[in-house]
């Protein structure tokens, strides 16, 4: 299952966050004018924090990303739950 955010440059490094720490997610894309710019796979299961730490590099990227753009699309595919 696939939802796309619409932000601001300025909130896109709190949304990604906010969503990796929700747990459930399985991929974010970060989008800009339709192409995708950074793709970011989390492992299932894992947790939080550690995904986190991990993607510490990509984080910076991200903010950098954001930075220069008024506005992108946030696309994450969140793991089924059945």
């Amino acid at each position: 299952m696939a939802e796309k955010y619409t932000v601001s440059g300025s909130q896109v490094l709190e949304k990604v966050k906010q969503l990796i720490r929700e747990g459930n997610v399985r991929n974010v894309r970060l989008l800009h004018e339709g192409r995708v710019i950074i793709e970011i796979p989390l492992s299932v299961g894992a947790p939080a924090v550690a995904v986190t730490i991990l993607a510490a590099p990509l984080l910076a990227a991200i903010g950098a990303f954001a930075a220069l753009v008024a506005e992108c699309t946030i696309e994450v595919e969140k793991i089924e739950k059945g």
